[in-house]
């Protein structure tokens, strides 16, 4: 498995499924996998989220990225709450030392995500996932951890005819184990337009940022620690 770097080659043009939430994490991921040679089909999940402006970023980063495909498959979580993100009566912390996973935790988002990538990468005969896991500078989430991305690669293998006969599902992810300012450098480096891209948890209709929910303290963090302009637009 893949964790801060590809771990293998894949067959030119080989098809992969990247998960793409608009964020600079995922938009750094597509171009890794398209660097590497893969052709990228990008999935995102419309969920019943706070704002549409993340899923517009989506499209923005597919398309300038050379996605081959983008596809925004819709499953609301808001009808079952749970998280601040899906629950507009629940309020999205904006205090920095939250202790504990934080309420923008959405229960089992990424399994859910993984798996549609999982359908969508066999339906093409490909082998390959990619997500923007990150344990590192991020709130905490359990489904970003190493342990869950391997446990997620067993399951695939155990679920799918591609892995019972013979032909392994990979669950890659490269920035795993890298800080913020290193994914921005990396994203830079590969031609990511950061602009393009929206991170904050309650951006308004325009894609502006708070500025003040975990998201956006993240990415403005990594931004200082790069040596680089901060391209995201906040709100006045």
């Amino acid at each position: 498995m893949a964790r801060s770097a590809l771990a293998r080659a894949p067959r030119p043009g080989a098809p992969a499924v990247v998960l793409v939430s608009g964020g600079l994490d995922s938009a750094t991921v597509l171009a890794l996998a398209r660097e590497s040679g893969y052709a990228c089909h990008a999935l995102s999940l419309d969920y019943g989220q706070r704002h549409r402006a993340e899923l517009d970023a989506a499209r923005r980063v597919s398309q300038a990225l050379g996605a081959v495909r983008h596809e925004i498959v819709q499953v609301d979580f808001g009808r079952f709450g749970g998280s601040s993100l899906t629950d507009t009566g629940m309020q999205v912390p904006t205090s920095a030392g939250t202790q504990g996973i934080p309420s923008t935790y959405v229960p089992a988002r990424n399994t859910v995500m993984l798996s549609l990538a999982l359908s969508w990468a066999e339906a093409l005969d490909g082998q390959d996932l990619f997500y923007g896991a990150n344990a590192v500078d991020y709130s905490g989430y359990p489904d970003c951890r190493p342990a869950y991305v391997e446990a997620f690669e067993r399951l695939a293998n155990l679920a799918t005819r591609a892995g019972v006969e013979g032909r392994p599902m990979r669950v890659h992810a490269p920035i795993i184990e890298l800080r913020k300012a290193e994914i921005i450098r990396e994203g830079l480096r590969l031609g990511v337009d950061f602009s393009l891209t929206v991170s904050c948890y309650q951006a308004d209709e325009q894609g502006r940022a708070c500025g003040l929910c975990d998201s956006c303290r993240i990415r403005a963090a990594g931004f200082e620690a790069a040596g680089v302009a901060d391209p995201t637009r906040y709100r006045p």
